[in-house]
C-alpha cells in the first residue's frame, strides 16, 4: 500500500498543467490541515466531446491528491444561457451529461464512489439561495456583471437579464456547495475574480480558484471542408476517429497550437505517466516517453513524425472511448442520446413551381470568409473617411473593397498586408464605388474608438478559407440575402477573447495554419 501523499506532493498533483492558481497560500494552508474540497461545474448545453477528457484528467489528479470532489451539472445555468432550448430538452440533456461524464470518468479509472454529483436545481431554487441572489443583485453593478461574464456569456448590445444573473449564480455555488476551491478553464477567470470580490460582501469566505489553459481542439485547424463535423464525439466509430485525426493540423516540428500534442500533454500523460509512439521497426520501432517534455522536444526536432504521433493517439483515444461506446450501446442510452440531441428536421423538398428551399440554420459555415492580400489602397474620391482597396482573394481578378478605416489605420499599414475578408455579402455601392466585400476588424468597446484589422496567421496565402472551429463543413451561401440578416445575426456573437483571438460563441476563427487574431483589442467586438 502506497503511503499517503504529503501536502507538497498533493499541491503538485492539484496544480500540475494548470495555467493559473488564485489563492496559492490558502491552498497550501488547507492542505497542511485537511483534504481540499473542490468543485467543477458544467452547463448541460452542447454535446460533450473528447475535449472533456481534459477536465476529467484533472479531476483524476484531484482524487489522487485526496480531494473531496463535487461535479455540478449546472442545468439552471444552461437554461439561463441557452433559452432557445425548452426546459424539457434540458432535463434530457442533464441526464445525458450525467451518464456520459460518469462513463468518461470510469474509462480513465476514476472511482465514482469518491465523487459527489449534484444538479444545480437541487439547491438553486431554495429560499435561502434565492434570497442570496437578491442580496447580491443589490450590491453588483451592471458594469461588473457584464465584465465578469465577458468570456462565457453571450455579449450583445442589449443583453437579456438571464445572462447578467449567470456570474452571480456561479459565485454563490461556491458557498452552497461548501467547497474550498472551484476548478475551471482560464476563460472563467473574470467570474472567479468576481466571486472573490463579492462573496465576502455577503459574509462568505473567498475561495481558491484553479484554472486550466484553453487547450487547442484535438482535430486542430486542418479539417477538410467536406467534413460535416470537426469535433470527435465520444460515441464516434473507430473509422470516424481515424478519418478526423488523419486530417488534424499537426505540422512537422510545429508544437504551437498543436491539438494532438496538447491532448497527450493534458490527458494521456497525466493518466498513464508515459506515452508510447507506435511505429514500424524500419522507422526505429516503438518508443516510450516518460515525460511530455521529451516527446515535445523530439517532435520539434522532427524525430517523431506527425503520422506516427496521430496513429499513437488514435490507439490511446480508442482505448478511452471503447467503454463509453459499449455503455451507450444499450437501448435505453441510445434512446436518451437521440432524445437529448435530436437530428435537426430535414428541409422539405421545394414544391413544383416554387423556389428552391434556402437553409434556415444561422451557422458560421454560411459565411464565405477568406484571407485576402491588399494590393493597393487609395482614398475614396468622394469620401474622406473611406479607402478603396484592391484585395487578392485567390480569384482571377482582385476585388474592389470600400472600407471606413481612414481615421483608424494609416494607408501604409494596409498596403501589402494580409486581411480577413467577408466575400459573400451582396455587392453594394458606397458613395459611387461598388464594394465587393468587407474587411473584418476588431473594434474597442469604449471611447475613444479603436479599430484594428483582423490578422490571419503568418504564412497564409490569399484565398485560404477562414472558418469557425467546429464549422469547417458545409458550403457557404453563394450570396447572403440582405433581408435574411444572416451575417448580422452571427455577428452579434463575434468578439475578441482576452488572448486577442477572434471568436464566435467562444469558438476560434481559424485557418489551416492556426488562429485569427488582432493586435491588442481584448474583449472587443468584430465588424
Amino acid at each position: 500500500m502506497e503511503p499517503a501523499p504529503g501536502p507538497q506532493e498533493k499541491y503538485h498533483l492539484i496544480t500540475r498543467n494548470l495555467q493559473e492558481v488564485l489563492g496559492e497560500d490558502k491552498l497550501m494552508a488547507i492542505l497542511k490541515e485537511r483534504e481540499l474540497k473542490i468543485y467543477w461545474g458544467t452547463a448541460t448545453t452542447g454535446k460533450p466531446h473528447v475535449a472533456y477528457f481534459v477536465p476529467m484528467s484533472k479531476i483524476a489528479d484531484f482524487l489522487k491528491a485526496g480531494c473531496e470532489v463535487t461535479i455540478l451539472f449546472a442545468d439552471l445555468h444552461a437554461y439561463l444561457d441557452n433559452m432557445k432550448a425548452p426546459w424539457e430538452l434540458l432535463e434530457l440533456r442533464t441526464l445525458y451529461y450525467e451518464n456520459v461524464i460518469k462513463a468518461m470518468l470510469e474509462s480513465i479509472g476514476v472511482p465514482l464512489e469518491k465523487l459527489k454529483f449534484v444538479r444545480g436545481t437541487d439547491y438553486q431554487l431554495s429560499k435561502e439561495y434565492t434570497l442570496d441572489v437578491y442580496r447580491l443583485s443589490s450590491m453588483v453593478t451592471q458594469h461588473d456583471v457584464k465584465k465578469a461574464g465577458a468570456e462565457v456569456v453571450k455579449q450583445v448590445e442589449h443583453p437579456l437579464l438571464s445572462g447578467l444573473l449567470y456570474p452571480g449564480l456561479q459565485a454563490l455555488d461556491e458557498e452552497y456547495l461548501k467547497v474550498d476551491a472551484q476548478f475551471g478553464g482560464v476563460d472563467q477567470r473574470k467570474i472567479f475574480t468576481f466571486a472573490e470580490k463579492y462573496l465576502p460582501s455577503l459574509g462568505y469566505a473567498k475561495r481558491v480558484h484553479l484554472m486550466n489553459p484553453m487547450v487547442p481542439g484535438l482535430t486542430g485547424s486542418k479539417m477538410s471542408s467536406s467534413e460535416e463535423d470537426s469535433k470527435i464525439d465520444l460515441l464516434d466509430r473507430k473509422e470516424d476517429v481515424k478519418k478526423k485525426l488523419k486530417k488534424a493540423f499537426c505540422e512537422p516540428g510545429n508544437v504551437e497550437n498543436n491539438g494532438v500534442l496538447s491532448f497527450i500533454k493534458h490527458v494521456l500523460f497525466p493518466l498513464k505517466s508515459e506515452f508510447v509512439i507506435l511505429r514500424e521497426q524500419k522507422w526505429g520501432g516503438n518508443k516510450t516517453y516518460t515525460t511530455y517534455e521529451a516527446l515535445e522536444k523530439d517532435f520539434a526536432e522532427q524525430v517523431v513524425h506527425p503520422g506516427d504521433l496521430k496513429n499513437s493517439v488514435e490507439v490511446a483515444l480508442n482505448k478511452l472511448l471503447d467503454p463509453i461506446r459499449e455503455k451507450f450501446n444499450s437501448p435505453e442510452l441510445k434512446k436518451l442520446a437521440n432524445a437529448a440531441y435530436p437530428n435537426p428536421p430535414k428541409a422539405k423538398p421545394a414544391e413544383k413551381g416554387t423556389k428552391n428551399s434556402e437553409p434556415d440554420d444561422v451557422i458560421p459555415s454560411r459565411l464565405d470568409i477568406r484571407v485576402g492580400k491588399v494590393i493597393s489602397v487609395e482614398k475614396h474620391p468622394d469620401a474622406d473617411s473611406l479607402y478603396v482597396e484592391k484585395i487578392d482573394v485567390g480569384e482571377p481578378e482582385p476585388r474592389t473593397v470600400v472600407s471606413g478605416l481612414v481615421q483608424f489605420v494609416p494607408k501604409e499599414q494596409l498596403q501589402d498586408r494580409l486581411v480577413v475578408l467577408l466575400c459573400n455579402l451582396k455587392p453594394q455601392k458606397m458613395r459611387g464605388v461598388e464594394s465587393q466585400g468587407m474587411v473584418l476588424c476588431a473594434s474597442s468597446v469604449g471611447e475613444p474608438r479603436q479599430v484594428e484589422p483582423l490578422d490571419p496567421p503568418a504564412g497564409c496565402c490569399a484565398g485560404e478559407r477562414v472558418y469557425v472551429e467546429g464549422y469547417e463543413g458545409g458550403e457557404p451561401d453563394d450570396e447572403l440575402k440582405p433581408k435574411k440578416k444572416v451575417f448580422e445575426k452571427l455577428q452579434a456573437d463575434f468578439r475578441i477573447s482576452e488572448n486577442c483571438v477572434a471568436q464566435w460563441k467562444q469558438k476560434n476563427f481559424l485557418t489551416k495554419l492556426g488562429r485569427v487574431s488582432c493586435k491588442s483589442l481584448k474583449g472587443g467586438s468584430i465588424s
